[in-house]
């Protein structure tokens, strides 16, 4: 491994950024540094809007990929090379706004109603009423679980970050049913 690809290894492990971020970010850097055939601290801002444009144009990546690779690059440059990084001249691209397409009320229904697997249907519900990712599902623990205050805690979501999320009646009334069949010990599912 390179030095510079250490040093942004280490920037990015001090400031707490996740394996899958680091891993991401150092490999945008080095398919920036691949595309020049140089190393990043040889290049500059001409190069990397170059790069960026060859990315839409060319790659056809989409604007949520791009605005990666520019935080990446950003991060080596600002951070590890600790050079000034101009956002007028290196802009983020614009992201299109859609709206996500919502399941009706019977069409979720249906769902939780053909799933005859209880524990299937016990983590679709948790998913569904209480809005958590798979990751978050997958990390609950029995003790995260507060009927008294009708209140599901979810510890370390996305950015690391605990919260709470309501706990529903019918989602406690099958996570009750699950519980009694399954008999968990640490982790609910």
């Amino acid at each position: 491994m390179s030095e510079l690809r250490q040093k942004m290894r280490m920037d990015m492990e001090l400031r707490g950024y996740s394996p899958m971020t680091i891993k991401s970010y150092i490999n945008h850097v080095s398919n920036f540094a691949k595309f020049y055939n140089k190393s990043p601290k040889y290049l500059g801002e001409k190069e990397i809007c170059d790069y960026l444009h060859y990315c839409i144009i060319k790659k056809k990546l989409s604007e949520g990929t791009v605005n990666y690779i520019n935080s990446s690059l950003k991060f080596c440059y600002t951070k590890t090379l600790n050079r000034y990084w101009n956002s007028d001249k290196i802009a983020r691209m614009k992201e299109p706004s859609k709206l996500p397409s919502v399941l009706s009320p019977d069409e979720v229904k249906s769902i939780f109603d053909v799933t005859e697997n209880l524990k299937h249907k016990a983590i679709l519900m948790t998913v569904y009423s209480a809005g958590l990712r798979v990751s978050e599902v997958c990390n609950l623990k029995i003790t995260d679980i507060d009927s008294k205050n009708m209140q599901i805690l979810i510890r370390e979501g996305k950015g690391k970050k605990d919260r709470y999320s309501l706990l529903s009646k019918s989602n406690l009334k099958i996570l009750r049913e699950y519980w009694s069949r399954y008999h968990p010990t640490e982790y609910l599912f």
